[in-house]
């Protein structure tokens, strides 16, 4: 750690599933490397890597998350019932500083009680949308014409009802755990530092606030064995499933099936499900799980739904991706590839194999192009670590004060 800066008792909290939790693993991580006494509130599956990071593991009262996940309970209420608890658990680490992920408020909240500084970590592209950007998630790309920009501006304030239902539904609940309402319509994330979490390839050109950072990816998986592919030198598509959406293997049944006969090599995972749920043919070789970080560097293509956590693997190892997106964010992610040259997309209302095999050979087609713009990425990538930038961002945030 850079002797200039003073050991810091920092407090982190993430929602529970890997897309949010794994970055924030990777924050503490460095931290923790950098000499910070560092607490993490996520759910209790993580413990044990929270704990042989070096950290100390506060479980997050995860009933109001889920009950939220689940549509039962709106994020803004489960945040205000999570409040008390993770307020008690701020108090007793001490903290200094407080960085929470963008889904998880209680933290934010917490931190604001007891005046402590704060800051949120986008660990995906950055939500909010500037004059003339598509809205975001809506998987339309950045418009080529002024005609495009005036289409979209005029949907601006239409567009922002939504954008102010949740402010209301944001005030609310700071309301209920004794916090004053905020003008912003994006009033969740924090005034004093914005940490997001993404390659700067994949953000439109935009004029960035003073408090906003781009630092990378924050990458961090459980560890995994690497997977030998299927024997010869035709090109290796590698299939990775999200970890929480497909559960009847859509996606991998049909790259299993559309690439039969393709003079390529397929190596899929089903994301720890039952291998017995899939059939693989002759080309092809089916596994249980495997190391992206050790795996993906040998492909010629990455095929996912564009959860950004596997999309940023694979432009961290140069590979180009075809993303099918699921929901969320996923059409965002497959927008900003086909725009930035990292890949090509494939609707998931349109997916099955037939469909799926002309997406495979329409990135086999442009493969020197968009592996050379990946390779790009990587090279980005090696120069700039995500999780030292942002925790040097902290450390700057907390010298501040």
């Amino acid at each position: 750690m850079p002797a200039s800066h003073a050991p810091l008792r920092v407090f982190l909290g993430a929602f529970g599933q890997p897309g949010h939790a794994f970055p924030m693993l990777a924050l503490g991580e460095r931290l923790v490397q950098r000499g910070h006494e560092v607490t993490f509130e996520t759910w209790e599956r993580w413990r044990g890597f929270v704990q042989s990071a070096g950290m100390r593991f506060v479980p997050a009262p995860e009933s109001s998350a889920q009950a939220a996940h689940a549509g039962r309970l709106s994020p803004y209420d489960a945040a205000a019932r999570a409040t008390a608890a993770t307020r008690a658990a701020l108090r007793c680490a001490r903290a200094e500083v407080v960085v929470s992920d963008v889904l998880t408020l209680a933290p934010a909240f917490a931190a604001e009680l007891e005046g402590v500084l704060s800051a949120t970590l986008i660990p995906h592209l950055y939500p909010v949308a500037a004059p003339g950007f598509a809205p975001f998630a809506s998987g339309a790309r950045l418009p080529r014409t002024a005609a495009g920009r005036l289409c979209w501006g005029a949907l601006a304030a239409p567009l922002s009802r939504g954008l102010e239902l949740g402010r209301l539904e944001l005030n609310r609940a700071r309301r209920s755990v004794g916090l004053a309402p905020v003008r912003e319509l994006h009033g969740g994330l924090s005034r004093s530092l914005r940490l997001v979490a993404t390659f700067p390839a994949l953000e439109y050109p935009r004029r960035w606030p003073q408090n906003t950072h781009v630092v990378g990816p924050l990458l961090w998986e459980p560890p995994g064995p690497r997977c030998e592919p299927p024997p010869g030198d035709a090109p290796l598509i590698l299939v990775a499933p999200s970890t929480s959406h497909d559960p009847s293997h859509r996606l991998v049944r049909s790259a299993l099936a559309g690439l039969r006969g393709l003079d390529v090599r397929v190596l899929a995972t089903l994301d720890r499900r039952p291998l017995a749920a899939v059939g693989a043919g002759g080309g092809a070789r089916l596994v249980n799980w495997m190391s992206y970080e050790q795996t993906m560097g040998s492909a010629a293509l990455v095929v996912c739904h564009g959860g950004h956590g596997t999309v940023a693997r694979a432009l961290e190892r140069g590979v180009p991706v075809l993303a099918v997106p699921h929901s969320g964010d996923m059409a965002e992610n497959a927008a900003r590839l086909d725009w930035a040259g990292l890949g090509v997309r494939l609707p998931w209302r349109l997916l099955c194999a037939a469909t799926l095999r002309l997406a495979v050979e329409r990135a086999l087609d442009r493969l020197p192009e968009l592996t050379a713009n990946a390779a790009q990425t990587a090279a980005w990538a090696r120069a700039n670590d995500g999780a030292t930038r942002a925790a040097e961002l902290i450390e700057e945030l907390a010298a501040s004060r």
